[in-house]
């Protein structure tokens, strides 16, 4: 009897990740309804105890490098976990990666972030390969032989893993290499060099500091050549069947994402073709980091959402002083908050995805980079905070919270940190009045609040040392003007109430008195 097990909650598992009422009106109304029977038997899938398993094992067994074979040829290969594959095999197959640059349904990219969103919620590392699968796609397209060539391969929703001849394979995988020791950021600085061969190809040597999924089939890589940094796309395996030289010196040992396998690979004669204009592979390549961020975004959300799901399912079957930790006003408070702000993440990642869709290139050139700044630095703080409902358990494993928790600062490093984000705002603004009219179009005449946001908005110096407190008021706007117009009254009023007049705390959990917290919880319930 002093085994006896009580008052802790069940696992939460055999439910619907998508049955969240912000996602599935965003997907209506950002042009996909008819993706929701998809979503849902996605979603019932992420919500039994089989990707579960999945994600932990993929993350407690993570890859491993393998550089030469048992006869010493040098093969430079990863090993996975079999739960890796099964995890990448339902993206892959659900089209998460590059299928909705094939489709031609109005809301495919919008149907696409929402599989993305849900599915993420199982296991965020398999994510990054997925997402530069589909962030490729439009950067590629600057080489028309190259496109035509790989980009109905990495439509596919054929999951075909292993290093072969890209051409003999069902499906293809994409990556991306930019950040080297000397530069991070400061891509301007790489040191690889270009040098063009008589065949028409190009010939890299240099080494790459921070290089994900390099199990990929090709990657997008800047290099300089003599007219300056430019954009080439380099194969693991070469038309003829030998391996191109993509020497992985190690996997990166990282607080986080421990699914996926992050590398230091060296270029020697590395055989690779331009892609875009000679000189111009900052603009080539981001393309591709636009997609990326976008992606950023979305996963930040997600990352949000299965960790307020996760408090509320645990607070809402373990008691406390007499009653359920839910029903404690502190408690219920704290939840409300959080459901405020993932509502909030999730509304904009499906405005986003929505503005890729219509091609809103002004809208989004700005609005990519506020959300990307604002939603990936709130998804740690949500973690935290949703960690802590549960106590001493959530800090266990077992929970899934603590990776959860390692996996949350990423989002908000990957594809530039804050400040290349709050400075890319910045320069948008001053160099696209075009972007600025369409945010202000976005976000004006919704409601009174909001607009005297965006006027105390406009007092504050457009410079480098207010840029984040631009940008993070520029994301708080955006945000209540997407909850006015598209969440029931209490979300939007709530959000307005502490986001922009002000009466709110330094924590979670310090919504004004007249806000109904309950409803808000209620909205947020996993189903």
């Amino acid at each position: 009897m002093t085994h006896e097990v009580f008052n802790q909650p069940p696992p939460l598992v055999d439910y619907d990740v998508s049955a969240d009422a912000a996602l599935l009106a965003g997907v209506a109304r950002e042009g996909a309804p008819w993706a929701v029977g998809d979503l849902h038997r996605l979603g019932k899938l992420a919500g039994t105890a089989e990707p579960q398993l999945w994600a932990d094992s993929s993350n407690r067994y993570p890859p491993r490098l393998l550089t030469h074979d048992r006869y010493g040829h040098r093969i430079d290969e990863v090993e996975f976990h079999p739960s890796w594959h099964q995890l990448m095999a339902v993206a892959v197959s659900e089209g998460l990666a590059g299928s909705a640059w094939a489709s031609s349904r109005r809301g495919a990219h919008v149907a696409r972030a929402a599989g993305l969103f849900v599915w993420s919620q199982v296991e965020a590392g398999h994510s990054c390969p997925i997402s530069m699968t589909y962030a490729v796609v439009p950067a590629l397209r600057n080489n028309s032989d190259l496109s035509g060539m790989f980009e109905p391969l990495l439509a596919s929703r054929d999951y075909d893993p292993g290093l072969r001849t890209p051409a003999t394979k069902r499906g293809l995988l994409a990556g991306m290499g930019m950040t080297e020791k000397q530069g991070g950021s400061d891509v301007r600085a790489n040191s690889t060099v270009a040098t063009p061969a008589r065949d028409g190809t190009w010939r890299l040597r240099g080494h790459k500091w921070f290089t994900s999924a390099p199990m990929c089939d090709l990657f997008l890589v800047l290099a300089q050549s003599k007219s300056g940094l430019s954009c080439f796309m380099v194969p693991r395996v070469l038309p003829d069947g030998s391996r191109n030289v993509f020497r992985i010196q190690r996997l990166k040992d990282k607080l986080g994402n421990r699914s996926n396998a992050s590398s230091e690979p060296e270029f020697d004669d590395t055989v690779a073709w331009l892609v875009g204009e000679e000189g111009r592979g900052v603009r080539t390549i981001i393309e591709m980091v636009a997609m990326t961020r976008l992606d950023c975004v979305t996963g930040s959300a997600s990352g949000m959402r299965a960790a307020l799901s996760q408090a509320i399912h645990h607070t809402r079957h373990r008691s406390a002083f007499g009653k359920l930790l839910a029903d404690q006003p502190a408690m219920t408070n704290v939840l409300a908050d959080l459901a405020l702000e993932s509502e909030a993440a999730t509304v904009l990642a499906m405005r986003l995805a929505g503005a890729v869709d219509r091609r809103e290139q002004h809208f989004k050139r700005l609005a990519i980079a506020i959300g990307k700044f604002w939603v990936c630095k709130r998804q740690p703080a949500v973690v935290g905070e949703a960690l802590e409902c549960l106590g001493g358990n959530g800090y266990v494993e077992d929970s899934g919270l603590p990776r959860l928790y390692r996996d949350a600062p990423l989002n908000s490093i990957w594809e530039g940190s804050g400040n290349v984000q709050a400075l890319d705002v910045l320069r948008t603004l001053q160099r696209d009045p075009d972007s600025q009219a369409a945010l202000l179009a976005e976000v004006t005449g919704v409601d009174r609040r909001i607009d005297q946001a965006v006027i105390a908005l406009q007092k504050i110096p457009a410079d480098e040392s207010n840029a984040r407190r631009v940008v993070e008021r520029m994301a708080l706007v955006l945000q209540a003007s997407l909850l006015v117009r598209h969440s029931p009254p209490e979300v939007a009023d709530a959000f307005c109430a502490s986001r922009l007049d002000g009466d709110w705390g330094h924590t979670f959990g310090t919504l004004p008195a007249s806000v109904d917290t309950a409803a808000l919880v209620d909205r947020a319930a996993p189903a």
